[in-house]
């Protein structure tokens, strides 16, 4: 009776740290990510896509303006039309949409 009865009173000293441990390792990720201290595997795929089209898009830009000297004189459907042209990549059968519309934005100003 005697250890369970120290059992007992070490349980009591210990039972306020081991609930905020429980606490804190549930509320912890929680809080962090919600403020924005981690990155989700969804947040990093969205940004290494849109630096992905930010390159692309240079690079069509800079094609594009050793055709035209001055492409930003263009109406906005011939800088369309130049940005498409120039947004196809090697290797590729077609242009990006999202590469074709960030060059075309490049090309405007």
């Amino acid at each position: 009776m005697a250890t369970q009865t120290a059992a007992a009173s070490k349980w009591e000293t210990y039972k306020p740290r081991v609930i905020a441990l429980a606490i804190g390792l549930i509320a912890g990720p929680v809080i962090t990510s919600l403020a924005g201290w981690q990155v989700t595997s969804g947040t990093a795929r969205t940004q290494l896509q849109a630096g992905i089209v930010e390159q692309l898009a240079s690079v069509c830009a800079a094609r594009a303006r050793a055709d035209v000297a001055d492409p930003s004189k263009l109406e906005w459907s011939a800088r369309s039309q130049l940005a498409e042209k120039w947004a196809i990549m090697p290797g590729s059968a077609s242009a990006d949409a999202g590469v074709a519309g960030a060059c075309s934005s490049k090309l405007a100003g």
